[in-house]
């Protein structure tokens, strides 16, 4: 049975401005200039650079014209001409400010060129003697080799890719025999399917020596043992001293476990980080700039201004004028309303990161990680008066500038603890702790995380172990078997 009812119910909902000024708070430097770059594009009201400060005529209030053409009048919709004629000698539309840097020139980004990997190990096969077939098997295995350097792929899977797509039917046996010549290829290791094959391939290349020859056997026949650091099974099952195995080991470390990866680097394009706000230590003190490229000179275009002074002159007005004034109305509302928000977005901006600047005040002066304090988003909102989501949107995706280096601003939050004196600490200064005294353990006896929650609740950091183990993690590093040496 279907029934209708009306319903009222209060939504509140946001403007499409709104929804564009968090989109523009939201961009780093180097994506808000694109996005600039996109507006003045799409709408030719808005001009790049300094404006000509001219004076105006005054001109009269709001009014409403009629016009006939033929027998139809039609009544034109009030527009206020003069609320987008300025007659100030420096517009009021004009963006300036002074909390930003000088670092707004032009700043072209380097970019990497040169041969591929792949072109520069098929420019080396011109150098062996291959039949036709086994040029194109070798070309197929070159194409099929990884940024790292691996062909990560089975060997039957490449005979029937062969003959699908290349329309060369051979076998398994050929193919193995043309991944030597590949193997055989620079930089050593390439062409491996796995880590053990890519060792061993560079290890052969070296000069035989007792730890080489001792390295390729460990590498052959002991593999699982030695990745694991089971070295005093090692010991046992070769029958050797640590000093050999140490030697053997040291042969292993001077190795290169992602042989592409040397050469690709080189030709790789580096994605830049444009910080968008700097901080200095000036006469003791903090200061805080904006990066300039964040607040472009813009300003509404000088052509559109005097369109809209010939329509308030013009004693009769068609309709093609009258669409052609909404048309201006229109551009001209987009691009007072985007300086605008490029104003408010500057604003943010700046006040966020001043208030993020003195909260960890402390950092700042020294650099000394342990020195941060517990910050969350709510903690830097309510100082400011804006949203979660505002500092949130600023804190993503921003870079600062420090004496200390380059820093995501995201970096600087993180939750509390409390010590054993019942002080609220930073969860990244018991980082910085765990990882300091994993540097200084000894690595034949490294700790593991019972102990190293021991030692932090020694230093008045009374934390578990399951914790220990979750910050070691995020940290990159490797449990205490993983980390112990001979």
């Amino acid at each position: 049975m279907l029934k209708q009812q009306l319903k009222y119910k209060l939504s509140q909902k946001l403007s499409p401005q709104q929804i564009q000024l968090m989109k523009l708070i939201q961009l780093p430097t180097q994506a808000f200039e694109q996005r600039i770059s996109q507006e003045m594009e799409e709408n030719p009201a808005l001009e790049g650079g300094k404006d000509e400060p001219e004076y105006e005529d005054e001109f009269s209030s709001e009014y409403e014209d009629e016009y006939d053409e033929g027998n139809e009048t039609i009544e034109a919709e009030e527009i206020n001409v003069d609320d987008y004629l300025s007659d100030d000698e420096i517009p009021s539309y004009k963006l300036s400010s002074n909390n930003y840097s000088a670092d707004d020139d032009d700043k072209q980004i380097p970019y990497a060129s040169g041969k591929s990997f792949n072109q520069h190990l098929l420019q080396q096969l011109n150098t062996y003697r291959l039949d036709d077939d086994e040029l194109e098997i070798a070309k197929f295995l070159v194409g099929s080799v990884d940024e790292s350097g691996y062909i990560r792929r089975e060997v039957q899977d490449i005979v029937d890719d062969l003959a699908f797509t290349q329309n060369v039917y051979t076998d398994e046996e050929t193919v193995e025999k043309v991944l030597q010549v590949v193997q055989d290829l620079d930089p050593a290791g390439v062409g491996a399917r796995d880590l053990q094959e890519c060792l061993l391939i560079q290890l052969k290349r070296r000069e035989d020596t007792p730890s080489v020859s001792l390295a390729i056997d460990i590498l052959e026949n002991g593999f699982d043992q030695f990745i694991k650091k089971h070295y005093k099974k090692l010991l046992q099952k070769f029958d050797i001293t640590e000093d050999q195995l140490r030697d053997a080991i040291h042969e292993v470390e001077g190795l290169n476990p992602k042989p592409g990866g040397s050469y690709s680097s080189n030709t790789r394009i580096v994605e830049h980080v444009v910080p968008d706000f700097t901080i200095r230590i000036t006469d003791g003190e903090l200061d805080l700039t904006l990066n300039g490229r964040n607040a472009p000179e813009l300003h509404v275009s000088r052509d559109y201004t005097n369109m809209l002074k010939g329509y308030k002159e013009s004693k009769e007005k068609s309709k093609k004028q009258k669409d052609a004034i909404m048309f201006i109305k229109q551009k001209l509302d987009a691009a007072k309303w985007f300086i605008e928000a490029i104003k408010q977005r500057q604003q943010t901006l700046f006040v966020t990161m001043n208030a993020i600047m003195h909260h960890q005040e402390d950092y700042f002066m020294t650099g000394d990680e342990r020195k941060l304090k517990p910050m969350i988003l709510k903690d830097i909102a309510d100082k400011i008066d804006m949203d979660i989501s505002t500092v949130s949107r600023v804190a993503n995706s921003k870079y600062v500038d420090t004496p200390y280096g380059t820093k995501l601003i995201k970096e600087f939050f993180s939750e509390s603890m409390k010590n054993d004196q019942g002080e609220d600490v930073s969860t990244r200064e018991i980082k910085k702790i765990l990882e300091i005294t994993v540097r200084d353990e000894d690595k034949r006896k490294p700790l593991t995380d019972d102990k190293l929650a021991k030692v932090l609740k020694e230093k008045g950091y009374p934390i578990a172990r399951r914790t220990v183990a979750k910050y070691r993690e995020q940290l990159d590093i490797p449990v205490a078997r993983l980390r112990k040496e001979i």
